[in-house]
């Protein structure tokens, strides 16, 4: 379809059962979760395992064709654990997993189809015994992941840092660094003394923030009648 016909009443009443399904079947798999948690198509993300914490005002997006995976696995020394902080965004597609540790700061964004593990699961010569190389992973403050990439185990990346898209980091990257390539490797530095604009801003006045969300799905759909949205629905046209 090129055009939502949901009429707007029909999307605050799937708004308010899928902040009832986050509250009541999402929210407790976490062994923390802050205030203001937003998850799109909750169905679709997938949360195994103990010790997964995250902040305020995350907003997931999964998908039908594009889970979002959480996984930490115990092991007889440790059990793995992923610690997501405040203001994060998590895209269609990205996996976590954690067999020691995964620790990612505040305002960090994750575009579709990341992947970060902490461990590389089974050793080259002993490939029966799992969880056998392990080494933390920490993500600082405000680090921007883009499409697809990966970040191995031992990494840390730099507060402010991007990671372009396709991006394979085998080595840590410095804070206020533009890396890119198979392995990543710093191309740009960002200049710290610019002011810069975080997710925080966005939920500076949270009930301001989702007010304005509600007024542009107002805008947007206030229009739409529940007949040519059925219509829509059974017998789509080239308009829709």
């Amino acid at each position: 379809m090129r055009r939502n016909n949901t009429p707007y009443f029909i999307k605050r009443i799937y708004t308010a059962i899928n902040r009832f399904y986050v509250r009541r079947f999402i929210a407790p798999q976490f062994d923390q979760v802050g205030e203001g948690l937003e998850i799109a198509h909750p169905r679709n993300l997938v949360i195994f395992g103990r010790h997964i914490y995250i902040g305020n005002y995350a907003q997931i997006i999964a998908a039908p064709d594009n889970y979002i995976r959480f996984t930490t696995w115990p092991s007889k020394s440790q059990s793995g654990e992923i610690h997501i902080g405040h203001y994060c965004l998590i895209s269609p597609g990205v996996r976590i997993s954690a067999a020691q540790s995964i620790r990612i700061g505040d305002n960090c964004m994750f575009a579709a189809n990341v992947y970060i593990s902490d461990s590389d699961w089974h050793g080259i010569y002993n490939r029966i015994r799992p969880f056998r190389c392990t080494k933390p992973v920490v993500l600082e403050n405000n680090v921007w992941l883009g499409e697809s990439v990966i970040v191995n185990k031992g990494i840390t990346i730099g507060e402010n840092s991007v990671i372009g898209a396709g991006s394979v980091v085998t080595k840590n990257i410095p804070a206020n660094s533009i890396a890119a390539g198979n392995p990543a490797r710093v191309i740009k530095t960002i200049n710290p003394n610019r002011r810069m604009l975080k997710r925080e801003l966005l939920f500076k006045d949270a009930e301001h923030y989702f007010y304005n969300q509600d007024q542009m799905d107002l805008y947007m759909l206030g229009k739409n009648s529940i007949w040519n949205w059925l219509r829509g629905l059974m017998k789509p046209n080239n308009l829709d």
